[in-house]
């Protein structure tokens, strides 16, 4: 019955979703070139729902069957810095106590004896770890939905072969790149419980904690990704012996950056509703660092916001701003945070009237970080931030790099905002272009102004580091592709392995960094996910050819 109704929901979807800024999927025959051969094959799976080159879910019969994330396990590079101290702890998934601590209970069939892969909560005990031993610049690139099968996806697509079939493989600068020590892992990323019940108002939790639900299975779940069984309901949450409770990007982020497990929709709140605090703020109090965030999507979002923000929801995005540039908040009033340093990501021009999730204080205008606030805090009413809009006509690129090198003149704080409807960037296709097309969430469409007038994420890179490397003891930075995610929850590959490059370049953009400030002995870059999705590669020729016929046209 579940499996019938799942695919009720999902055909009825993908008929009638319309997401902000999106319209309705045209089902009729694209005009797109011939030459983009990957986009040809996306916009047939939609139209005809069953393809034999790769399906989402675990009905292989089915094109598009789970919209959601999943129980996988995900990748994690690092750079300067390596994996050997949590090797050298060993898994917690082989320790019973060291799972309680993580879980608040030790969960039904987790404990694996021979585990080698860590939890999601090791990312943040690494970057202590990076601190501890004299780097002073830590730079985190998290690809926000990408697990090892959508890398293998953008490898196969660049690569035009079949160059691996497990572990870290090739293909991709974040997989190839060696200019300094690196290192390759997996990890964890279920969250201690589905959700809570709160109230966004008080800022409190209600009804007291929740039951542990999450852990994972090796044996349905697979020790690693290429060795996941086919066709499982394990690995999307759905098991009826081991439901196993899959994360959202909050609880994720949350323990990426303040090394808990916590419920999903959480911003820094753990389960008991105390809130905690993330190593980004712990180094701006103790160690006098500069904070940075980078972002494709909207600023308030879950991930840019759990790397500084507290808040018992990830939807009351505009008090999750205000924490995030110094602001009294829902969740501090009156004692604000102090804020970060540079802000730059997506939510510009997205506005509602009303939005009942972000409680009382909710004010008419831009969702994500509202425009009183944006004026309060600008340097031309007083404020601490150069800031940098959208404008129209106006380069993306070049307004955002001279608010930066303002902010560097001036010795202020930096704050980007731009974006599309739908408050992200405009999402690139595999092919370099940004031309979408229809999937399960609806159709993208760009004017020329969207993509002139928005700088990329590699520029928003640039810009950040401009500004934090101005840094005396050091910087924390957040950069996120985030539109790998949003790709994936539209079922849309084309749009997935684009988002994948896009970050992809904003990492070269980093590295190119360390190399031109021979920054190397002191910065440690760590590239990660936090959870994947479930796209299944059941014909990797027609990726590679897919690819090779782009490059043929170039």
């Amino acid at each position: 019955m579940l499996r019938s109704l799942l695919t009720v929901f999902l055909t009825t979807s993908l008929c009638v979703s319309v997401l902000r800024g999106q319209e309705k999927p045209d089902l009729a025959k694209p005009a797109a070139a011939k030459s983009d051969l990957l986009r040809e094959m996306q916009s047939d799976a939609v139209r005809e729902q069953k393809t034999d080159w790769g399906h989402w879910g675990n009905q292989p019969d089915r094109f598009s069957t789970w919209l959601n994330h999943s129980n996988r396990l995900i990748p994690v590079y690092t750079f300067g810095i390596t994996l050997d101290s949590l090797r050298a702890q060993g898994s917690a998934y082989a320790d019973a106590d060291r799972l309680k601590k993580i879980y608040g209970s030790v969960p039904e069939e987790t404990v694996n004896p021979t585990a080698t892969y860590f939890d999601q909560t090791d990312i943040y005990q690494l970057q202590k770890t990076a601190i501890d031993a004299g780097f002073t610049n830590i730079i985190m690139i998290v690809f926000d939905g990408m697990d090892w099968q959508t890398t293998r996806a953008a490898a196969l697509y660049h690569e035009h072969r079949n160059s691996y079939t497990s572990g870290r493989g090739t293909g991709l600068s974040i997989l190839d790149d060696r200019s300094m020590p690196t290192d390759f892992g997996l990890i964890v990323t279920s969250a201690r419980s589905a959700g809570a019940k709160y109230d966004v108002d008080a800022q409190t939790l209600v009804g007291g904690e929740k039951k542990t639900t999450g852990g994972f299975d090796p044996h349905r779940g697979g020790d690693a990704p290429w060795n996941e069984k086919p066709g499982l309901a394990y690995l999307m949450g759905l098991d009826r012996e081991r439901p196993h409770t899959v994360t959202d990007s909050a609880s994720s982020a949350t323990s990426l950056f303040s090394g808990i497990k916590t419920y999903n929709g959480s911003i820094n709140f753990a389960a008991d509703g105390t809130q905690v605090e993330p190593i980004a703020r712990v180094l701006q109090r103790d160690e006098d660092y500069m904070v940075g965030v980078v972002t494709s999507v909207p600023v308030s979002h879950a991930t840019p916001a759990a790397a500084y923000a507290n808040n018992v929801t990830r939807k009351d995005y505009q008090d999750i701003a205000r924490d995030m540039i110094g602001l009294p908040s829902s969740s501090h009033r009156t004692d604000p945070l102090p804020g970060v340093d540079v802000l730059i990501g997506g939510g510009w021009g997205d506005g509602t009237d009303k939005d009942a999730a972000q409680g009382e204080n909710f004010l008419s205008g831009n969702i994500y970080l509202h425009d009183d606030d944006l004026r309060r805090v600008d340097v031309e009413n007083g404020g601490k931030y150069v800031v940098a809009k959208r404008t129209s006509g106006v380069p993306g690129r070049q307004r955002l790099m001279a608010a930066a090198q303002r902010a560097v003149n001036d010795q202020s704080r930096l704050l980007g905002y731009y974006g599309v409807k739908g408050g992200h960037l405009p999402f690139q296709t595999a092919d370099g272009n940004f031309d979408p097309t229809f999937d399960a969430k609806g159709t993208e469409k760009y004017s020329p102004a969207d993509i002139e007038e928005n700088p990329t994420l590699a520029e928003m890179t640039e810009a950040a580091l401009l500004v934090l490397e101005q840094a005396i003891d050091g910087f924390w930075l957040l950069i996120e592709a985030g539109d790998v995610d949003w790709a994936n929850h539209a079922n849309n590959l084309d749009n997935s392995i684009g988002a994948v490059y896009s970050g992809d370049a904003a990492f070269r953009s980093v590295m190119n960094w360390i190399d031109e400030n021979n920054a190397a002995d002191f910065t440690a870059v760590i590239v990660t996910s936090d959870h994947g999705h479930y796209l299944v590669i059941d014909d990797i020729d027609r990726i590679i050819e897919a690819g090779v016929t782009v490059s043929e046209n170039e």
